[in-house]
């Protein structure tokens, strides 16, 4: 076992004490610009933690299965650590920038960084408009979303690997930074009517915007620092795309039909916002069509309004038709793992295999 190789909770507790510290690294810098940059960044502290780790897990599970029973040196340990929490700063970062296009403000079952900035915007500042607090919670958002996203890339940078390792991880970072940014772009011009919604566009912005960064990242990135094979990099991108796409869908699922208690996202903000989801792609070709169209995408849409909607998107086959897509992803990534030319080692397929398994069933 790997000088990285631990159990899930002894992972995430080595993925938080570097969050902690990279954290705590920047509110001990904001101290100097004043009272409200300095609740800014505590506030971000806060709100950034609390995640279920699927990403820097991710990397990290792949870096010590890439190794098997060799240890990596200690140095080498030590970076997949910290690009770990950076994957984790950089996945918080876009979701700030998501939250403000998206009008959302809550995360993780409670306030994000808008709502946490909005209901109170200054430990001085009492009675100001709401319209002004929310503006001053989104400014917040963008603002150390930007911060967030520089810190990702010099955290790549810094990293102490080889020089021609760390080029190599910086030529993804880019990479996937423009990939996500495409995949937003697209997203929101599904929701403003500015680009047609089909399903194969969908589907294309969905793998931009989630498994580029949230799987193909950190599994490449594990493959560059345990220096395996191209060959086995870009087998590997190919399934972290499959295993991405399959859980982005399966998220879509959650957010229109799970529980929202469990799943910890407002029940109602993807049909409040018009988001142009594979689900609303299939029912669009439906007969039902009409009676859904009437009320999704409206700021005001009611808990009754969005009850009836999910009815209509189970009785046209909506459902059913994303849940097989999300089987036949997981299916096709099972397929490269065990195809007998697949250039992976057995650990790393145990653990992608595994990690397949828990997509398939989750619920939030």
């Amino acid at each position: 076992m790997s000088a990285v190789a631990a159990t899930a909770d002894a992972l995430s507790s080595l993925v938080e004490d570097a969050l902690r510290r990279r954290l705590s690294a920047g509110i001990a810098s904001a101290e100097a610009y004043g009272p409200d940059f300095l609740r800014l960044w505590q506030l971000t502290a806060e709100t950034a933690l609390g995640g279920k780790l699927v990403r820097p897990r991710l990397l990290l599970d792949a870096f010590d299965a890439f190794h098997g029973e060799a240890a990596p040196t200690p140095s080498t340990a030590h970076a997949a650590i910290e690009l770990a929490a950076t994957v984790e700063l950089l996945h918080y970062g876009f979701l700030l920038h998501d939250d403000v296009l998206d009008g959302d403000i809550v995360r993780r079952g409670r306030p994000n960084l808008i709502g946490a900035l909005a209901e109170r915007p200054s430990s001085s500042t009492i009675g100001i408009p709401e319209a002004d607090a929310r503006h001053w919670g989104r400014t917040g958002a963008v603002l150390m979303g930007d911060l967030l996203l520089t810190s990702s890339v010099m955290g790549f940078a810094r990293a102490d690997v080889p020089s021609d390792m760390r080029l190599r991880l910086l030529d993804l970072l880019e990479s996937v930074i423009l990939e996500t940014v495409v995949g937003e772009h697209t997203d929101v011009g599904f929701s403003d009517g500015v680009i047609t919604p089909e399903l194969p566009r969908i589907l294309a912005m969905t793998t931009r915007k989630t498994a580029a960064y949230s799987f193909e990242l950190p599994l490449r990135a594990a493959a560059i620092l345990a220096d395996a094979s191209p060959e086995s990099e870009a087998a590997i991108a190919a399934i972290g795309r499959h295993l991405g796409l399959a859980y982005q869908l399966q998220d879509d699922l959650l957010s229109a039909f799970g529980d929202a208690d469990t799943h910890g996202k407002d029940p109602h903000s993807d049909l409040r916002e018009g988001k142009e989801t594979a689900i609303i792609a299939y029912a669009r070709m439906t007969s039902v069509w009409p009676s859904i169209e009437l009320r999704f995408g409206t700021a005001d849409l009611s808990a009754a309004d969005a009850a009836g909607i999910r009815d209509r998107l189970r009785e046209c086959g909506a459902e059913a038709f994303v849940e097989n897509l999300v089987a036949e992803e997981l299916a096709d990534a099972r397929q490269l793992l065990t195809a007998p030319d697949a250039a992976l080692p057995r650990a790393l397929r145990d653990v992608l295999l595994a990690l397949a398994a828990r997509i398939d069933g989750r619920r939030s």
